[in-house]
């Protein structure tokens, strides 16, 4: 029993992640946006998660020149295994 809300919970965190990481795509389209509390609040939830692929990524030359940052995105898909995975164990 206490097994399945552990992992009921961290099932919710993992999707909460996501949502987070979707809401910090969307903001970061708009400059002013980015300058606000609720854009900081969303990047300090996200960053720990993000960065890791972000140092990864930073290793190809050619993704460093790129405008677009993948990182977010690997991170959304590592988060979104992470989930599978955890839903397989429900």
């Amino acid at each position: 029993m206490m097994v399945y809300l552990i992992l009921r919970l961290a099932i919710s965190l993992v999707v909460l992640l996501q949502w987070m990481l979707i809401i910090r795509a969307l903001m970061s389209w708009f400059p002013q946006i980015q300058q606000t509390r609720a854009y900081d609040f969303v990047c300090v939830i996200t960053e720990p998660v993000v960065q890791p692929f972000r140092t990864f990524l930073d290793r190809f030359e050619s993704l460093r020149s790129m405008p677009l940052d993948f990182s977010a995105m690997l991170a959304f898909i590592a988060l979104w295994a992470i989930q599978g995975l955890l839903q397989s164990l429900y």
